[in-house]
């Protein structure tokens, strides 16, 4: 390990801009990281799927591609799950194959507490001409949280993921069993110890670890921030939780539903809008129905209007819709309800500043700037157009026959989307385009594989 502090003095624009340092600026950072003793420089941004691509520079050129930005080919956010160019999204031979620029963030710079002297920082991406990609995650979040503050809103938000540990070698979890919340588990490993140390490390505020419900499923909750600097602790979270625990010996797995009959893997996503100039949490009316502001029940009634339109993104991949069932604490309509697991939007009805809600939907597979995109999106169009919040019945939400299905399928899902004016306004066409079109290429990969259940079930018997 070594001793490299996280974060960083802020040195650039707005957190809405991404601009290219000037030659003060970037020797300034240079200068700060060089006395840290930091010899490496991550450059880090997000692709379509969540997945960290980059490269790392030595600290000497830090500077340069700081002021110019870096080459960087401009297709990578348009790459598919198995890092294959798709055609038709306007990224790859329509551009042709041409780089892009990453762009530091200097707000977002973190250790990377395995590797010597190694600082990560995150980059949006421009093209050559200055021009933003408008399909990148990272810029997607930025253009609705601008929406938010020209509301007069600030957002504060937390990712919570849940992943299997596993053998490398079997692909077969830690342990057996169902033993959620049982310390003993989490105890027995002390690799789990030191990922929650390295995460803290990092930059990642770990507020709670335990064992979840699957055999070798674990969750480590961390703290919520405002705006983008809460996705890109997410980002990092998961992105080091993949690559550390590689390190230690051990698999671990974000993949929504691994194995048939054990508990799928989620990300549930907190939101709650705070008032710009005042900081005061806007969810909250002390006086009000389970404390629930009107601005809050609008925002809830938003995220239902859209959800299905949002199920895309929030489930990006056909294994994600394994995990969509009754009785499993993952929703499988369109409801809320006050602490209930089995609702779609779980109000946290604190009636107190933390006053907050949670939509259970998203899969710890999904793209933490895009989860957070797509909910608050939703969430500002009930706001904006006063949309009174449903009844949500009574007893378990799963049980409630009266509420909308949610999609079955990312075929349903994408469907949805693409049919949902609200998604190209607030998220823009290009990405949902790009989005759509990787999807449906991926969806058309599978399809044309033979499963192991169907040769199983065929090959011999007929």
């Amino acid at each position: 390990m070594n001793n490299i502090s996280s974060g960083s003095k802020t040195l650039l624009g707005s957190p809405t801009d991404a601009v290219r340092a000037t030659a003060a600026q970037a020797r300034e950072l240079t200068e700060q990281l060089t006395t840290q003793g930091v010899e490496f420089v991550r450059f880090e941004t997000a692709d379509m799927a969540g997945l960290s691509r980059g490269k790392t520079v030595p600290i000497a050129h830090l500077a340069s591609y700081m002021r110019e930005g870096l080459n960087f080919y401009g297709g990578a956010v348009a790459l598919d799950s198995s890092s294959l160019p798709v055609r038709g999204t306007g990224y790859h031979e329509e551009k042709n194959f041409a780089d892009c620029l990453l762009v530091v963030d200097t707000n977002s710079v973190t250790p990377v507490p395995w590797l010597k002297n190694t600082v990560r920082v995150m980059c949006d991406t421009i093209w050559q001409d200055g021009q933003p990609q408008a399909a990148a995650p990272r810029n997607v979040l930025k253009r609705v949280l601008l929406t938010a503050a020209k509301m007069g809103f600030r957002v504060k938000m937390g990712h919570e993921y849940e992943f299997y540990l596993l053998d490398p070698q079997t692909h077969q979890p830690i342990y057996d069993g169902q033993p959620i919340f049982v310390t003993a588990k989490m105890a027995q490993y002390p690799q789990v110890d030191a990922l929650v140390r390295v995460l803290q490390q990092s930059g990642v505020d770990i507020i709670t670890s335990n064992a979840e419900h699957g055999p070798g499923q674990m969750e480590l909750v961390f703290d919520a921030l405002e705006g983008i600097a809460a996705a890109d602790r997410a980002f990092v979270f998961k992105n080091t939780v993949k690559e550390y625990m590689n390190t230690q010996g051990l698999l671990a797995t974000f993949m929504t539903k691994p194995y048939k009959g054990l508990s799928g893997s989620c990300s549930h996503f907190h939101v709650s809008l705070l008032d710009a100039e005042t900081g005061r949490n806007l969810f909250l009316d002390a006086d009000a129905s389970h404390g629930m502001s009107a601005i809050c029940q609008q925002f809830v009634q938003g995220v239902l209007d859209h959800a299905r339109a949002a199920m895309a993104m929030w489930n990006p991949t056909t294994n994600c819709y394994r995990r969509i069932r009754p009785k499993t604490y993952a929703p499988s309509n369109v409801s809320w309800g006050v602490e209930d697991r089995s609702a779609s939007v779980r109000i946290k009805a604190s009636r107190d500043s933390r006053q907050h809600i949670e939509v259970r939907v998203p899969s710890a597979l999904s793209n933490p700037y895009l989860t957070a995109a797509v909910t608050i999106a939703a969430g500002l169009a009930g706001v904006r157009e006063r949309r009174p919040l449903i009844d949500n019945g009574t007893g378990p939400k799963e049980d409630n026959a009266a509420f909308a299905k949610l999609p079955r399928s990312l075929d349903e899902a994408l469907d949805a989307m693409e049919s949902d004016p609200l998604m190209e306004e607030y998220l823009g066409p290009e990405v949902i385009r790009v989005f759509s079109t990787m999807k449906r290429a991926e969806i058309a990969r599978f399809s044309d594989e033979i499963p192991v259940h169907e040769s199983k079930e065929y090959l011999e018997l007929y």
